[in-house]
């Protein structure tokens, strides 16, 4: 087997110098960051679907309750009287129960991701009520 004297060979041309490693470490940093942002744009679109599907279900439960005993529940009784497993929007917080509601006999809404009324429109901090889901049959009907 023959050997190798590596002795007083230059390994000049050999690998990366520091520089160039730092550049391509920068470059994914920059990457990954611009990546991060938007996973959090869809995470935020997510719980916002989630939740307007969340309360079309809250409304379809109401209805029944309405259908079944004649009369909505009161805002006292909430959906504590629904056989609902959801209670809870995606940001951990209980959906709100409001009866009369704004144009409907009742409301159903999550205060967004901020936790407090109001909000911009179009953001994760805007209010997801019953009264935006577009389909009259589903906002309740008169009492």
């Amino acid at each position: 087997m023959r050997r190798h004297d590596f002795r007083g060979q230059s390994f000049r041309g050999r690998g990366f110098s520091l520089v160039e490693i730092m550049v391509v470490v920068v470059i994914i940093g920059l990457l990954a960051g611009a990546v991060a942002i938007k996973v959090g744009d869809y995470v935020e679109t997510a719980r916002s679907t989630r939740t307007k599907s969340d309360i079309a279900t809250i409304v379809g439960a109401i209805e029944t309750y309405h259908a079944q005993h004649g009369v909505y529940p009161t805002t006292e009784q909430g959906l504590d009287v629904l056989p609902l497993k959801t209670r809870n929007d995606p940001w951990g917080r209980p959906y709100i129960y409001t009866i009369p509601g704004r144009e409907e006999p009742f409301d159903v809404m999550s205060l967004g991701a901020d936790g407090r009324e109001g909000g911009t429109e179009g953001t994760a901090d805007a209010d997801i009520g019953s009264w935006q889901l577009g389909d009259a049959s589903t906002t309740g009907a008169s009492p």
